[in-house]
């Protein structure tokens, strides 16, 4: 059996995949700020995370959907505390978690890492200018690490969602949802279960060729 770690676990994105990756047979462990999780941490303290990731030992498969919206408003009325709050959980948190269990991994010469990234990520959305750039971040973070660890067995890629039906899309400004959703060809949202399957596959045997990927689950709205 397979010990996997899937961090914002407890709600969304993360929940859906944790009864995914137990219906395939995974010992799972949730990390989350929220009381219940396994692993109770905010990834936006770095020396915290570390300290407690060690405690769990070495993990075959990360998942990593932990992350805030931040603020919704115009990039100039953007506080400093704003910015720097949603760049130490978005960007900062997934340095941390993924520093934590890369070496694992490699001593086992199998590990498979998929981040959660976003659509805002590549294409950039209004009043989401945080949010945007600590995703695009995710994303060439993902592709460094595919490159970096190519030959180790270890793979790493990233989703890119659009809106999904999730608390993160009841915390975003109702006109910010509908700007996204009106770009979305099939005129609906994502659903959580809909990440979790292509999640499961990437972080399978069935996925060997693949790392340092960008994978969209848009209904249609990418562009590239």
């Amino acid at each position: 059996m397979r010990k996997a770690l899937v961090t914002g676990g407890m709600s969304g994105i993360g929940a859906a995949c944790v009864k995914r990756l137990v219906a395939d047979g995974h010992d799972v462990l949730t990390l989350d700020v929220h009381d219940d999780a396994d692993i109770v941490v905010n990834i936006a303290d770095l020396a915290t995370t570390r300290a407690a990731l060690a405690k769990v030992g070495p993990v075959d498969v990360l998942v990593h959907c932990a992350a805030v919206i931040g603020p919704n408003k115009p990039m100039w009325e953007i506080t400093d505390r704003e910015w720097e709050s949603t760049v130490a959980v978005n960007l900062n948190g997934t340095f941390a978690v993924c520093r934590a269990v890369i070496p694992g991994m490699i001593e086992k010469g199998w590990g498979r890492i998929v981040t959660i990234a976003s659509t805002s990520g590549k294409e950039g959305s209004p009043n989401l200018a945080a949010y945007s750039a600590t995703k695009a971040g995710v994303i060439g973070m993902t592709k460094s690490l595919g490159k970096e660890l190519a030959t180790t067995g270890v793979l790493v890629n990233t989703i890119t969602p659009t809106v999904v039906a999730t608390p993160m899309a009841q915390a975003t400004d109702d006109e910010v949802v509908k700007y996204l959703v009106e770009r979305i060809p099939m005129a609906r949202l994502g659903r959580p279960e809909e990440v979790a399957e292509l999640v499961a596959w990437l972080t399978s045997d069935r996925c060997s060729f693949s790392t340092g990927a960008v994978y969209d689950i848009s209904g249609g709205r990418a562009a590239y």
